[in-house]
């Protein structure tokens, strides 16, 4: 073992470790670990940025671009409809749901087909009176499985596909996944058909004061006549920087809105929200005064001019990683965050300096224009408001046109697939359905970054010998035991790598050692490196996947949900990729 494989073994168990502990932002990790390697002298400065110059990352951005266009269109009520239509009962809402979901997703990523959807989903569920438990989950596994079916279906189909031409193989094709795929996805649907619609769990919708325990924090200030708040307004009492948040103002058994620019009066009553410690801090405001010992109901807690909705986070919005307090959320937006879902549970204290994460449930309440200005796909979807849904519009079906323009010039071969879709988001730009500001909001740059930096780790396991090093650990241990259980010892590696890190970053760690564990076995690659790119993709079992990501607070699951429905369906996918592959992708 030479020093160079002693440092790379180094960086991989620490950019593993670091991601697994969100230690830092998972773009950040990748940049230090991609400064580590050059300044180590692993690699090249040339070769460790090559990745940022792959026309992979240019489709993925394309990619995001028409389905955010495609998101904020509005045609998520006709998709409700057509959803409707079609099952004829609510034993096949299920299926044909997942069939729509998977159809989308191997057009657009994944993670934009489950957020596209979520919407008509919970307008399927309310119009068909079934708990939107029973469908959110498996509208995230139809996207997952849909997305193999494509190269341009999930971003680790693209980021393998990257990573292996720079190692020396042919890239994927657009359609190189198709069948697998498709065979996956019916074996998925006909599994929670009969099976996993039995075992999801039916979890009520919460209603909102009560099971989010917004009622046990909230209190009453009090504006008396020789407060020197009369007058005044309401912004000027500073309560923000008290983490106090103004819900209401009660005048004269009247519910108005708690905006900044509100002139007090002598005898307002402000509803607001805080811990008991908050509370205690303002006492020695001589402006307000606190009503002890004050019993509120839900009817006193909303004015009656504001609305509220749940929204949740995508991985595009810029709010990911900061808190409410460093946000200044109250101030900038003035709209009132009552409560977070999270991780199974709603969290109504102490928010203001939790970091937001990806895939959170807010709480909101504030007028219907401040909501829908906030809410704006695809960085916040709201998902429940007194607002009707928008029909779809033209610049939706310019957009799916668009992809499908795309699809058929790379395909074909009259353009490049990167040329093909650059050209769709120009041509969303021009006819105006996009503007370029929206277009670099869409993009999920994260992402982006991660795998580009992570592919200079693929590049650098073979330079230095260290992915035949471990593809040599590979062939002694599960070799002697033949081919097919190699095939699954490598899927079953990437389901597990996939659970502390990224499907896109656990596929390229164990790519290069897949492409040498076939060189040193004197077979075909290519069925190797498959077996990684869509194993990566097919866990179920936990909802760290970003598409179980987003409807687990949704859906209000617990993490034993996914282990319980999604564990048994992992096994059959896998089992069933490691008999495909080698058919489909001879060892010889």
């Amino acid at each position: 073992m030479t020093v160079e494989t002693v440092i790379m073994l180094l960086l991989l168990i620490g950019i593993i470790a670091a991601l697994a502990l969100e230690l830092l932002p998972v773009d950040v990790t990748a940049l230090l670990g991609l400064v580590a390697l050059v300044a180590s002298g692993l690699i090249s400065p040339a070769m460790a940025l090559a990745g940022f110059g792959n026309e992979v990352i240019i489709m993925l951005a394309c990619i995001f671009v028409v389905a955010g266009t495609l998101a904020k269109s509005g045609l998520t009520q006709y998709i409700a409809e057509a959803i409707l239509k079609l099952a004829h009962g609510k034993v096949r809402l299920a299926p044909v749901l997942m069939g729509i979901a998977a159809t989308i997703s191997a057009l657009f990523s994944n993670t934009s087909a489950t957020a596209m959807l979520m919407p008509a989903t919970l307008q399927v569920a309310k119009k068909a009176k079934i708990r939107p438990s029973q469908l959110l989950m498996p509208l995230a596994f139809a996207s997952i499985l849909g997305g193999t079916c494509t190269l341009i279906g999930t971003s680790t189909n693209l980021a393998s596909s990257g990573l292996i031409s720079r190692l020396g193989q042919p890239a994927y094709s657009l359609f190189e996944f198709v069948i697998p795929g498709i065979l996956l996805t019916i074996v998925g649907i006909a599994y929670m058909a009969v099976v996993g619609r039995r075992v999801i769990p039916q979890r009520e919708s919460f209603d909102f004061a009560q099971d989010y325990e917004v009622r046990d924090y909230l209190s009453e200030l009090f504006i008396d006549e020789d407060s020197a708040a009369v007058g005044d307004t309401l912004g000027s009492l500073n309560l923000a920087a008290a983490e106090i948040t103004p819900l209401a103002v009660i005048r004269d058994r009247r519910r108005l809105t708690a905006h900044g620019n509100r002139k007090l009066e002598a005898g307002d009553k402000i509803v607001v929200k805080s811990s008991r410690d908050a509370l205690l801090r303002a006492r020695d405001n001589p402006k307000i005064s606190i009503e002890a010992e004050t019993t509120l109901t839900e009817s006193d807690v909303f004015a009656d001019d504001t609305q509220i909705c749940e929204v949740v986070l995508m991985p595009q919005s810029p709010l990911i990683g900061k808190s409410l307090k460093k946000l200044l959320f109250y101030a900038r937006y003035q709209v009132a965050v009552l409560a977070i879902y999270r991780g199974g549970r709603a969290y109504p204290a102490q928010i203001e300096n939790t970091p937001l994460r990806v895939g959170d449930v807010l709480l909101l309440q504030g007028s219907k224009q401040q909501l829908e200005g906030l809410a704006r796909p695809p960085d916040l979807w709201m998902l429940q408001s007194s607002a009707e849904t928008p029909i779809g519009t033209k610049k939706g079906l310019y957009a799916l046109a668009a992809m499908l323009a795309a699809v058929v010039l790379g395909s074909t071969g009259l353009l490049p697939l990167s040329i093909a879709f650059l050209l769709a988001v120009v041509g969303l730009v021009v006819t105006g359905c996009t503007s370029m500001e929206e277009a670099y909001t869409s993009i999920e740059w994260r992402l982006l970054v991660l795998i580009a930096s992570m592919s200079a780790f693929g590049v650098a396991m073979q330079e230095t010998g260290t992915a035949d090093l471990l593809a040599n650990l590979m062939v002694e241990t599960v070799s002697p035991l033949g081919l097919y259980a190699v095939m699954a010892a490598f899927a079953l590696l990437a389901v597990f790598l996939t659970q502390p890190m990224s499907n896109a970053a656990a596929a390229l760690v164990l790519l290069p050692i897949a492409i040498s564990t076939a060189d040193m076995l004197a077979v075909s690659a290519r069925p190797f490196a498959i077996i990684v790119t869509l194993s990566a993709s097919l866990s179920f079992i936990t909802p760290l996947e970003p598409a179980s990501l987003l409807v687990f607070g949704v859906g209000k699951y617990r993490f034993s949900d996914f282990l319980k429905v999604g564990l048994p369906l992992t096994l059959i996918v896998i089992a069933l990729l490691v008999f495909l592959v080698p058919l489909l992708w001879p060892f010889q």
